[in-house]
Order: structure tokens, then C-alpha cells, then sequence
């Protein structure tokens, strides 16, 4: 276990001197400062876990030391310590990021207790920087062409606003992520992301799903429950597939964002909300309002900032990097070595149309990197997955590509494995009960 370490800036000798013992009796590493010069001269070179900050100092005093430390170590808490008649700035040095302050006379067991919970308060801080990092990093938009270029302007100028966007595109091309995009470049980046699927959620649920219900409401409600609208408050509320929702539900989704109010199905209390609404469509919304199927004032609401998410076919030059990306991320997923792609098998796939776009893509990589033995992915590999007697290529929609997989794959397994199912579920990482569900699903003999 790491030894922890503090700085004690105080101008009294006695206070150093007592303070120094019971850190030392704590295991902390310790360092002295008389002044505040003296003590950022000390951290020019070193890094203390949490720095104890007397506010009546000769020269610089606490205050003009603690705004420093906060410029050039943002995440180091520092603890002021106030004598009598020195309240007031101590309350303005916490609002200025001091961690907490303690009154002399000091409580020996407090001061260490303070300084344990601001160590763990940093390593908190440290921690969600890092996921905040490694959610970036997860979320980020892969690819050099002038269409995702602007693609990622857009979103910067967008994101930092608080207006309403409206994503259009074709299926696969990456609307959620633009999405999150949205919201890490927000204000609300630390606040929640709530997605809505509204083409897979039944039209008589969609309501409780968005709004919540009261206990009772209905046959089933057995308690009450926020809908998804008041999950995201503070935050954004993502509505994929916005034009698969019923009219009546776009009525009442169009006075939330009037109003900012709702209430739960089966409710009386008016519920306020402050949520950022991002749509995505894949359909032809003016045309859908033209038709009479889309409101046209909830149109209008949803498309103050329009963003147009660019097919796979438009952006071909992303292709080469796009394909690095998912062999490394499958590398990684299976633990394996990534796959090569030799220049005759990218033209291959650098020819083909991708109309279910990004995501096809990834399907059709991760398939060739499961289903490929060797490192190098040749052209004679795509080719014949390509026109083996499961075309991928050929399936009309996503789901009919990826459901043909599946079986395809099981099969595979189940032979690799002498037909048990046991074994077969076990390397599949599902239940067994789960992939007997399949194997009747996909027609699938047992011998």
C-alpha cells in the first residue's frame, strides 16, 4: 500500500510540530513549510496527497496561496486551517475549492479524519476523470474524410448550446453516437444520458416509459415508477427513431417540451424538468408531415439544430481506419492477436456499397475476425465469405444478416463441440436453457 503524504503550511512552529507527530503515527509521509512561498517552492518539485494551509501567513497569505494552488494543482485538497476571528475566510476559501477548514484550536482526531475522507474525495475525482476518458474514448467518431470532419465541427457547436437537435440518417450510420457526442460536449457531459428506443417499445407502454407511472395506474403498475423524461433531468433525453412514435404520444412529448412539465400516467402532480431533447430518424420527417403521419409543430421544435449523419458509401476514405479501429477493438474483445488486412481484401471491401453502413461494417469485421484462423485476412477470405451459402451481403436487412450469423456460428460451435449443448453453451457464455431457445429458433437438428 502506498504511503500517503501531506504538506502542513503554518507559520507556528508548535503547530508544525504537533501536526507532523500524529501524521507520522498515521503512516503519512511529512512535509513542513513555514510560509507560503516556501510551500510552493516545495511543491515546484513534489506532489502531497493533501496540503493542510494555515490562512494567517507572513508574506503570502492563505488566501492568494490557496487561489495559486488551485491554478497549478487542481486536484490536490487542501484543508485551511482558521484562526479565531478568521471564519469569514474560511467560509471564502472553500468557495474558492478549498476541500474543508478546521478552527484552531485543533481536534487531533478530526484532522485526521478530514484528511483521510480529502484523500479519498481526490482519488474519486482522479477516478471519474479517468472514466470520463475512457467514455470519450469509447464513444469517439472514427474517420478523416471532409464529411466527418464537418460531421465532428457541427457537433462541437452544437454540443455546447442547449438547443434541440434533430439527427437524420440512414440506419447504421451512427445517429446514437453523434448523439453522445452531443451530450459529452454539453454542459451536461456529468449529468445522465437516457435513451429512448421508441420503434421497440410497445405503443401502450411508451407512455409510462416516458413519463413513469403511479402505483396502480394500470393492470401490472405494482408500484410507482420515473419515467425516462424525469431520469434525465439536468441531463439529456435521447429519442431514437422519433418518427416510429404514435401521434398521441408526439402531442404529449410536444407540451413536455413546451412546458418543461409532464405528469405520471395515472398522476395528478405536475412534474417540472430541466432535459435537453436530442431526436434521431432514419425516416423522411417533412415527407412524414406532409403525409399527415409526423406533427408538424413538434417537427418544427425538434429541428432547431439539424444534423445530417453521412452514409459508409459517402465516406469510403474512412474505410481503411474504420476497419483498423473495430480489428483492434475485437482484438481486444477476444483476446486475441488482431488481424491483418492484406491491400487485395481491403479493395474488396472497400468496393462494396455498405447499405446498412457503420454497423454492417462492424458486423461483417467481426464475423471475418472470429470466423478467419489465420492473422492475415486475404481476398480469397472475403470473397468466400461473400459467396458462401450464407451471403451476407445479400440479406435485405440487418437483422436477417445478423440472425444468419447466429445460426451459422452456433452451428459451427455445436460441431466443434460434438453437438453438446452443455459445452457448446458454456464456451457461447449463455444459458443452456437460452441456447436451446436458439437452436429450435434457427431450425437447428441435433443428431
Amino acid at each position: 500500500m502506498n504511503e500517503n503524504s501531506v504538506l502542513i503550511i503554518d507559520d507556528e512552529e508548535g503547530i508544525r510540530e504537533t501536526l507532523s507527530l500524529i501524521f507520522e503515527d498515521e503512516g503519512f509521509s511529512v512535509s513542513l513549510a513555514a510560509s507560503a512561498e516556501e510551500g510552493l517552492e516545495f511543491l515546484s518539485k513534489n506532489t502531497p496527497d493533501v496540503i493542510f494551509l494555515d490562512i494567517w501567513l507572513p508574506g503570502m497569505d492563505g488566501i492568494d496561496a490557496l487561489e495559486e494552488i488551485r491554478r497549478l494543482y487542481t486536484t490536490i485538497p487542501v484543508i485551511i486551517i482558521s484562526g479565531h476571528g478568521k471564519i469569514e475566510q474560511a467560509v471564502k476559501a472553500t468557495k474558492m475549492g478549498a476541500y474543508d477548514f478546521l478552527e484552531k484550536p485543533l481536534s487531533l482526531e478530526r484532522v485526521i479524519l478530514t484528511a483521510k475522507r480529502a484523500i479519498e474525495h481526490k482519488e474519486l475525482i482522479i477516478q471519474n476523470e479517468m472514466l470520463k476518458k475512457d467514455t470519450v474514448q469509447k464513444f469517439v467518431i472514427i474517420g478523416d474524410s471532409p464529411a466527418v470532419i464537418n460531421l465532428r465541427k457541427q457537433i462541437e457547436i452544437a454540443g455546447k448550446s442547449n438547443a434541440r437537435v434533430l439527427i437524420m440518417g440512414e440506419s447504421g450510420a451512427g445517429k446514437e453516437l453523434v448523439a453522445r457526442n452531443l451530450h459529452l460536449q454539453s454542459d451536461r457531459l456529468n449529468k445522465a444520458f437516457i435513451e429512448v428506443n421508441c420503434v421497440a417499445i410497445p405503443q401502450e407502454l411508451i407512455e409510462s416509459e416516458l413519463f413513469g407511472h403511479e402505483k396502480g395506474s394500470f393492470t401490472g403498475a405494482f408500484e410507482k415508477k420515473k419515467g425516462k423524461f424525469e431520469l434525465a433531468d439536468e441531463g439529456t433525453l435521447f429519442l431514437d427513431e422519433i418518427g416510429d412514435m404514435s401521434m398521441t404520444t408526439q402531442a404529449k412529448v410536444l407540451r413536455v417540451i413546451e412546458t418543461q412539465e409532464f405528469q405520471r400516467v395515472g398522476g395528478s402532480k405536475n412534474i417540472k424538468v430541466d432535459v435537453r431533447i436530442i431526436a434521431a430518424t432514419n425516416k423522411d420527417l417533412p415527407k412524414e408531415v406532409k403525409e399527415g403521419k409526423f406533427r408538424e409543430d413538434l417537427f418544427f421544435r425538434l429541428n432547431v439544430i439539424p444534423i445530417i449523419v453521412p452514409p459508409l458509401r459517402e465516406r469510403r476514405d474512412d474505410l481503411p481506419i474504420l476497419i483498423e479501429h473495430f480489428m483492434n477493438v475485437f482484438a481486444t474483445e477476444y483476446g486475441k492477436t488482431p488481424r491483418h488486412i492484406e491491400p487485395d481484401a481491403m479493395r474488396v471491401l472497400q468496393g462494396h456499397d455498405w447499405p446498412g453502413n457503420v454497423r454492417e461494417l462492424k458486423n461483417t469485421l467481426e464475423r471475418l475476425f472470429i470466423m478467419t484462423q489465420s492473422r492475415v485476412i486475404k481476398a480469397s477470405d472475403v470473397a468466400a465469405f461473400n459467396s458462401s451459402t450464407v451471403d451476407y451481403f445479400a440479406f435485405e436487412t440487418l437483422k436477417d444478416a445478423r440472425d444468419s450469423f447466429e445460426r451459422d456460428y452456433i452451428l459451427k460451435q455445436l460441431e466443434k463441440h460434438k453437438w453438446n449443448v452443455s459445452k457448446t453453451a458454456e464456451t457461447l457464455q449463455i444459458e443452456r436453457s437460452n441456447l436451446h431457445r436458439k437452436i429450435k429458433g434457427f431450425g437447428i437438428e441435433i443428431p
